[in-house]
């Protein structure tokens, strides 16, 4: 599985996902500042993925500091917060940040040697235990395919979004082990292609059969009778069910319906944001209009024109046949 993030020395190591799949390139980090502009640019991406990285950018904030000692807790406070405003709408990056933060005040007075010691150990463990529950994630899920499934999915919720293996991907690659897997169709995921550029190339990494499909393709291919499962990642999910992911991904659960396909999230327990009731009160990132004005750094319409870029969509918990967590199936009470 490829590496998506690590130490090197007192630096932070960063897949630079933007460059995939044409070239596989490491980004080297040296500050904090540096990791928060390679969230914000897609560098590094994906919801799990996004919070053990700032985590990793806390650190070594942390690591560096050269300023007065008493000084080190606002210090700590200014960049989490710079860290919390890359990405508004993924809730693991905040999780990630109070975790980080109440284990950095219950050890900081033991001196900064200590406490960094504390928070390397800490960052490493959380990156192990995402594999660990995306591997929790893919056993449970694949209990809910058949023999010879075929599978539609959207964005890139494989390794390349969290610290390895994936969530929906996750599934997947389970199911693929289990000789469950016939076809995957993936959407290209528009405007950014996470879909084509990322999930295309991971499932070819590990020769499971896929397929590429445009985004307006999906509702044709599952008429014809071409799909059995629909499997997404989540960036947030409210109490009530609600789960907002990668812009498209509520057409394919209201195309599901229609088609009568089952339509599954796969997430870890740290998306559920319970002070959330309702996908109404997730926050909605958008985006940059240049992600929509060109395609491939060219450009593909008229410049002047007006562009609307929200990165995610909410797909209500009414739309959804079931929820794979680490610890087992939730199905929405609407369900």
């Amino acid at each position: 599985m490829i590496q998506t993030l690590y130490f090197e020395n007192d630096d932070v190591i960063i897949l630079d996902q933007s460059r995939l799949p044409d070239e596989v390139v490491y980004l080297r980090c040296q500050s904090p500042e540096e990791v928060a502009e390679a969230i914000k640019r897609l560098q590094v991406r994906g919801a799990p993925l996004i919070g053990v990285t700032a985590v990793f950018g806390l650190v070594m904030a942390v690591r560096k500091y050269t300023g007065p000692e008493h000084e080190l807790p606002a210090y700590m406070e200014q960049v989490a917060a710079l860290m919390c405003s890359t990405r508004p709408t993924a809730v693991n990056l905040f999780w990630a940040i109070r975790h980080i933060k109440s284990l950095f005040y219950d050890h900081w007075s033991e001196g900064r040697e200590k406490t960094v010691a504390w928070l390397r150990d800490e960052a490493e463990r959380m990156f192990a235990a995402d594999v660990t529950i995306n591997k929790a994630i893919g056993e449970k899920g694949q209990q809910l395919l058949k023999p010879a499934t075929r599978i539609m999915t959207i964005c890139n919720a494989g390794a390349l979004a969290t610290c390895g293996y994936g969530t929906a991907l996750g599934v997947i690659r389970a199911a693929s082990e289990q000789k469950k897997i016939k076809q995957v169709y993936a959407c290209e995921t528009r405007p950014v292609l996470q879909g084509a550029r990322l999930t295309v190339w991971e499932l070819m990494q590990d020769n499971i059969p896929v397929t590429l499909i445009t985004d307006n393709m999906a509702g044709y291919v599952m008429s014809r009778g071409m799909v059995d499962a629909v499997i997404a990642g989540a960036d947030r999910i409210a109490a009530n069910g609600d789960t907002a992911n990668k812009i498209g991904t509520y057409g394919l659960a209201v195309l599901a319906r229609y088609h009568h396909i089952p339509f599954y999230i796969a997430a870890p327990l740290s998306t559920f944001d319970n002070e959330i009731h309702s996908g109404q009160e997730i926050p909605i990132e958008e985006r940059h209009p240049e992600e929509v004005l060109q395609l491939g750094g060219k450009l593909i319409t008229v410049p002047e024109v007006n562009v609307f870029n929200p990165a995610f969509d909410v797909t209500p918990g009414s739309l959804i046949t079931a929820i794979i967590t680490e610890k087992g199936i939730i199905r929405p009470a609407q369900n």
